[in-house]
C-alpha cells in the first residue's frame, strides 16, 4: 500500500528579499509550557489569562502542528541550537544534571555560532541545560556535584555558552541548580529561585535596551526557566490565575513575554525584529494537570498525553512568529515543524550557505511565514520521549515505537501486559486524540514508516546533505520489548 501523504513542493516560491535587512532575532522558549496553557491556542478549555503571548500571535503566524526534538528538556534544547537530533549523541534518554562536559562538541556549529559568524552579537539569557564543567577556582580542578548540586561563587565554566557561539551569558544551567547564578564563565553570586524569573525578565530588557544605538544586528535567546518546578510565582502574580500557583506561575512568564516586547517597541526594534516564541515540551505532571482539568483548563488542549510522553501532549509545543511587513498578522500555518527546523530558517533568512556539518535534521520553515508551502525533502519527523521511546510522524500519519506513553502518563510502559500491541499507528487528521490504534490493521504503512525511521536513524541524517555519522553506534529502535513470530523478545542495545 502507498501512502498518500501531502503533495510537497519541490520548486522555489518567490520570496521577498530580506538577506540584506539582517534581522534582529529573539528567540523565547518556555520550559514546560503546554499546548494548551497559551489561550488564544485553547480558547474552549484553556482558562489561564495569556494577553501579552495572543497578542504575539494576533500580530504575527501560528504553527499549529509545531514539534519539540524531544518530550523533555535538554535534547530538544541541543536539537534548537545544533539542527541535529539530540538522540544522534551519547544522550538516548533522560536529561543532563550539570557537571560535566558540554553535550554541543567544541567543534559542532550552533546557531548562535552562524548569526555570530554573520555579524551579529549574541547573547542568552536564561537556562542552559546541556551541560558543562564548574572548575574550583583555587585549584582548577573540575567539581564534582553533591547534594543540591549547587556551585560555590566563584566557579569557573571552560565549556559553557560562551564557548559555544554567544557573546553573552547571563542564567543558570537548570532547575536543581538554580540558586547558582552564571555571568559569562563564572558563578557570580546565589540568588533565592523565586528571583529567578524576574531577574530573567530583566536582563533580556536590559540587554534589548543596550542595543540602542549599536550597529550590529543581535541574536536573543531568551529560555525561560519557567513555568518549570520550583513553581514559585512571586508576590504579585499570587492568586492572579484563580487556578493555583502554575496558573499564577505561567501568567507570570507571559507578563515576561509582554515585558521584552514592550522593550523592543521602546527602542525602535520592532519592526526589523524576528520574534519566536515557544516551550521546550509540554506540561509537567508537577502543575498537577487533573486538579487543573476539573477546574477547565487542559494543558495539552484535546492532545493526549503530556511532558516526557511520545503522545502529543508530550511534544507538540506553541510556536508562534512575528515579524511586521513581513508575516500576516493573525495568520495560522498547519505545516508540519520540528524546533531542529530553526537553524536551517535562520540560514535562509539571512540568504547565505549553510555551515558544513550543521542541520542535519533542519528544514527550512521560512516559505511558511510567507504562506507558501515548505520545499523540503524530508520524509518525516522524529519524537523522542523520557525513556528514548521513537516516534515518527509524516503527513498524517505517526507511528510510535512504544505500547503505552513512553512517558510518565498512564498507561506507561510497564503497566501495559506483554500481549498488548508491540507499537501504535494513528491518524492524526480523524484521531488526533490518538485513540484508535491502527497498527494491526494498516501493516504496510507501519512497516513503510518504519523503514523511514530506521533510514534516518541510521544515516546520521533525516535530511539531504554530505555524509554523516551519529556519535553512537547501534540506536536502539524498540526501547520497549518488541513481538517477534508470536512470542515477546528481549531487544538489545541501548
Amino acid at each position: 500500500m502507498k501512502i498518500a501523504f501531502a503533495t510537497i513542493a519541490l520548486f522555489c516560491f518567490a520570496i521577498p528579499a530580506i538577506a540584506l535587512e539582517q534581522p534582529n532575532v529573539v528567540f523565547i522558549i518556555c520550559d514546560d509550557l503546554g499546548y494548551g496553557d497559551v489561550q488564544c491556542l485553547n480558547p474552549e478549555h484553556g482558562k489561564i489569562k495569556t494577553p501579552h503571548v495572543d497578542r504575539l500571535a494576533s500580530e504575527g503566524m501560528i504553527f499549529t502542528d509545531a514539534h519539540s526534538g524531544s518530550s523533555v528538556c535538554t535534547p530538544t534544547r541541543y536539537g534548537l541550537l545544533t539542527g541535529r537530533y539530540s538522540w544522534r549523541t551519547k544522550l538516548q534518554k533522560g536529561v543532563v544534571q550539570g557537571f560535566s562536559p558540554c553535550l554541543i562538541a567544541e567543534d559542532r556549529p550552533t546557531v548562535a555560532g552562524f548569526y555570530r559568524d554573520q555579524g551579529y552579537d549574541t547573547a542568552i539569557i536564561g537556562k542552559w541545560h546541556l551541560n558543562f564543567e564548574y572548575l574550583d577556582p583555587q585549584t582548577g580542578k573540575p567539581l564534582k556535584a553533591k547534594g543540591k548540586a549547587t556551585p560555590p561563587v566563584g566557579a569557573l565554566i571552560p565549556d559553557g555558552p560562551i564557548h559555544r557561539g554567544f557573546d553573552y551569558f547571563h542564567g543558570i544551567h537548570h532547575a536543581r541548580s538554580m540558586e547558582a547564578i552564571i555571568a559569562n564563565g563564572e558563578v557570580i553570586e546565589h540568588d533565592p529561585v523565586e528571583n529567578f524569573l524576574p531577574r530573567v525578565t530583566e536582563k533580556s530588557v536590559d540587554y534589548i535596551n543596550s542595543r540602542k544605538g549599536k550597529d550590529k544586528p543581535f541574536f536573543l535567546y531568551v529560555p525561560l526557566g519557567s513555568p518549570h518546578t520550583p513553581i514559585v510565582p512571586t508576590g504579585r502574580w499570587v492568586g492572579r490565575s484563580g487556578l493555583g500557583k502554575y496558573g499564577d506561575f505561567v501568567m507570570q512568564t507571559d507578563h515576561a513575554v509582554g515585558e521584552i516586547s514592550k522593550a523592543l517597541e521602546s527602542q525602535g526594534f520592532s519592526e526589523n525584529t524576528l520574534v519566536i516564541f515557544t516551550s521546550d515540551n509540554g506540561c509537567s505532571k508537577a502543575a498537577d494537570i487533573k486538579g487543573l482539568a476539573d477546574q477547565g483548563h487542559w494543558v495539552s488542549g484535546e492532545m493526549r498525553g503530556s511532558k516526557a510522553d511520545i503522545w502529543d501532549g508530550g511534544h507538540r509545543v506553541p510556536f508562534i512568529v512575528r515579524w511586521p511587513g513581513k508575516i500576516t498578522p493573525g495568520s495560522l500555518c498547519s505545516q508540519l515543524i520540528c524546533l531542529t527546523d530553526f537553524f536551517r530558517t535562520s540560514v535562509d533568512v539571512l540568504g547565505v550557505e549553510v555551515p558544513p556539518g550543521s542541520c542535519e535534521d533542519s528544514v527550512s520553515f521560512l516559505p511558511a511565514l510567507f504562506g507558501k508551502q515548505i520545499s523540503s525533502k524530508r520524509f518525516g519527523v522524529v519524537h523522542h520521549s523520557v525513556s528514548g521511546h521513537f516516534a515518527y510522524r509524516s503527513g498524517d500519519w505517526k507511528l510510535l515505537l512504544a505500547r503505552g506513553s513512553g512517558g510518565w502518563s498512564s498507561p506507561k510502559e510497564k503497566e501495559m501486559s506483554a500481549d498488548s500491541e508491540e507499537a501504535q499507528l494513528y491518524n492524526l487528521a480523524k484521531d488526533p486524540q490518538e485513540q484508535e490504534n491502527l497498527y494491526r490493521l494498516q501493516p504496510d504503512i507501519a512497516k513503510q514508516l518504519l523503514e523511514k525511521l530506521t533510514r534516518d536513524v541510521e544515516s546520521g541524517r533525516s535530511v539531504p546533505g554530505a555524509a554523516s555519522d551519529n556519535d553512537v553506534d547501534n540506536i536502539n529502535l524498540w526501547k520497549s520489548k518488541r513481538s517477534q513470530s508470536g512470542e515477546t523478545q528481549k531487544e538489545s542495545g541501548s
